[in-house]
């Protein structure tokens, strides 16, 4: 083949689209348009099409729409620095459903594009369909696979729950490459309107997410129901929570080959920067412990009730989990006892139904501080969250309220903005005057960290936008507690720029980000526009959001995909630094039961794999007489046009328009007018 190619769809694609649906057909005879192009293009172009129209001939229905004439080869590109882990990792998922488990930005869509432009090839009649959690996710890796692998836009197509049903008909009948959120899948399934019998290959992102009834799992179940004929491919930062959850995974997707690297395999370590984790443990201090003490008394009056009527077997109530009383509220469900009976049995579980309500608020303390139990206990008492029994037993109790008096008086004017007391917006709005307040030591940790990053950084670097030029990122589980550490980095403006990112539901505090909103707060980010990000887990999974120096999870999760997905957010292009900030206590051992868990995991993978169990049936999706090999070349794909600009199913909104931007983006907006 000759070198002078523009893009790698010249080679194969032109001539292969025939019809109205945009997918071939095996034509016999050459047409006057065909003919006419090959007298006007160079030598070259003319060979191509030729083959192009050869190919067209050599379709055979009976292996399942297959061009053999394609098929001898499996193209890789060299316009990236070929990685040999990469091109390893794509040959075994052509020929196998292949669950690929790398850490971020080590390649995985990389991977999924070559894989996918493979099969877009192999099958000119087919479809391949890209799955992705979110909307944003699925908008960025549209782009993203585009300019790998260069197929030409007019057969690539983006639908989310937004496309209307009748314009998606259209879409899956005439577009050929499909990137799509899986509900929608799900519900073209159903419904019929996915011709599920010309799925070729199926790609499933942040495949840890396949597990119970996940949209994920709905739809390979209802796929297998018209053909078994189409190629898997799973792609995550890390296989799941456990073995159990992994083998769930496995069996759901139907994966028949694991490709798992850790941060310490020896084939990717050329290409990955160094990732110090430091584990920071801080004590509770005298404040929030006497609130714990407090708490813990609190919980003694409801959780021994419980106890005593033998409905929650473990005693010790201050290591009691939210988890736990959760459980044991199942059981009692399930096997009640025949003693307990009509009014009893009501309060019982109205019993379990404020413990749990008080151990999550116990949670919050422990890891968030004060202020966060101080917004979820309002919330029972105002009514907004939780049963009305709970509210009135609460209410009742004089330990309880005396502990939820005391928290209103340090709180309430900062949960009530039309009391003047703050919050991040009085802040924003230069109201200084009321003193921020620490509701938990780790505040004072964290801003500790983020003050010596800027201050080093500063030190080290003589250009003039010092601190424009690193980025730090912090993870909180909970929104109040995103809002408390956003106020309190606003402090340090201008050195601190700081912004929230929440996902698109609203509460009564805080309102949601829209799609459009959450691709605006990355970009920003990504471009300089603010230098610090305060995220809940919308953050953590997929999302470009460019290179981070420093990550900060201020809490810690029990599963270690949680913390895994954080962690990948830096050491992509230089040395990264991620910091975890404990609670002394279960916190801490939270924390290290994590670490456990993954190194587990990891372990049953790649030592003993009797643990897991394989899928069996994966289509080769290749005849049998057919090995295609290798052929690397360079490929150009030529300008990405964003989706709106040219969806005519869809209205143009500009950057300007629509929906309001979030409100730390406008103040940084007006920051910047005001530079200027």
């Amino acid at each position: 083949m000759s070198g002078r190619q523009r893009t790698l769809f010249q080679t194969w694609g032109p001539s292969l689209v025939r019809g109205a649906g945009g997918a071939p057909g095996c034509s016999q005879a050459r047409s006057p348009a065909v003919a006419e192009a090959l007298q006007e293009e160079d030598d070259d172009d003319e060979v191509l099409l030729v083959a192009a129209y050869e190919a067209e001939r050599q379709l055979d229905p009976e292996d399942g729409g297959f061009c053999t004439a394609a098929g001898a080869l499996w193209i890789y590109p060299t316009n990236c620095p070929v990685r040999d882990y990469q091109l390893h990792i794509s040959r075994t998922a052509l020929f196998c459903n292949t669950l690929v488990c790398l850490p971020t930005g080590l390649g995985k869509t990389f991977i999924a594009a070559v894989v996918m432009y493979n099969f877009y090839r192999w099958f000119p009649s087919g479809k391949v369909v890209f799955m992705a959690p979110t909307k944003p996710l699925v908008t960025q890796q549209m782009e993203a696979c585009f300019h790998v692998m260069g197929i030409p836009q007019s057969h690539m197509a983006e639908m989310t729950g937004s496309t209307q049903a009748v314009n998606r008909k259209e879409i899956w009948r005439s577009k050929r490459v499909l990137f799509l959120t899986p509900q929608v899948m799900v519900n073209d399934l159903t419904r019929g309107a996915c011709p599920a019998a010309q799925i070729k290959c199926l790609v499933v992102d942040e495949a840890h997410k396949a597990l119970g009834n996940y949209a994920y799992c709905q739809v390979v179940r209802e796929l297998v129901k018209y053909t078994n004929h189409f190629r898997i491919l799973a792609l995550s930062a890390t296989p799941g929570s456990d073995i159990k959850a992994v083998q769930q995974v496995i069996t759901n997707l139907l994966i028949g080959k694991i490709e798992l690297r850790s941060e310490d395999s020896p084939d990717i370590l050329p290409y990955s920067h160094e990732r110090r984790v430091e584990k920071l443990v801080v004590p509770l201090g005298e404040e929030l412990g006497a609130i714990q003490k407090a708490y813990i008394q609190i919980l003694e009056t409801f959780a021994s009730s419980l106890i005593q009527r033998n409905v929650l077997m473990k005693r010790d109530i201050p290591n009691l989990t939210k988890y736990q009383i959760i459980l044991a509220r199942d059981q009692f469900r399930k096997n009640p006892s025949p003693n307990i009976v009509g009014i009893q049995q009501g309060i019982i579980e109205g019993e379990f139904a404020i413990c749990i309500s008080l151990y999550h608020g116990f949670e919050l303390l422990q890891q968030m501080g004060m202020r966060s139990l101080y917004f979820f206990l309002s919330g029972i008492m105002d009514g907004t969250k939780g049963l009305a029994r709970v509210k009135t037993e609460l209410g009742r109790n004089e330990d309880f309220m005396k502990l939820y008096s005391h928290l209103d008086g340090v709180f309430a004017q900062v949960r009530d903005p039309s009391a003047g007391g703050g919050g991040a917006s009085a802040l924003q709005k230069g109201n200084k005057e009321k003193k921020f307040f620490y509701s938990h030591p780790k505040l004072k940790k964290l801003e500790e960290v983020i003050i010596e990053h800027f201050r080093s950084w500063n030190a080290k670097n003589t250009t003039e936008k010092k601190s424009h030029e690193t980025r730090v990122m912090v993870f909180s589980s909970f929104r109040d507690s995103v809002e408390e550490i956003a106020e309190m980095l606003l402090q340090h403006q201008p050195v601190i720029k700081v912004m929230t990112f929440v996902g698109h539901a609203s509460g009564k505090n805080t309102k949601g980000f829209s799609q459009k909103e959450q691709l605006e707060v990355v970009r920003q980010f990504r471009d300089g526009g603010y230098n610090t990000l305060v995220s809940t887990c919308v953050g953590e999974e997929g999302l470009d959001i460019g290179e981070v120096d420093l990550i900060i999870c201020f809490d810690a999760q029990k599963s270690p995909v949680r913390l895994i997905q954080r962690m990948g957010r830096t050491g992509r292009r230089r040395q990264g630094r991620i910091v975890v900030i404990l609670a002394e206590g279960r916190e801490e051992r939270t924390y290290n039961q994590s670490q456990s868990i993954k190194r587990n995991i990891y372990k049953a993978i790649s030592g003993n794999r009797q643990l897991l169990h394989l899928y069996q049936g994966s289509p080769r999706m290749v005849p049998d007489k057919i090995n295609p090999e290798l052929h690397k070349m360079s490929i150009t794909p030529g300008v990405y046009k964003p989706e709106k600009s040219r969806n005519v199913h869809r209205k143009s909104v500009s950057s300007r328009g629509g929906e309001p931007l979030p409100p730390f983006y406008k103040h940084y907006a007006n920051d910047r007018r005001n530079e200027t």
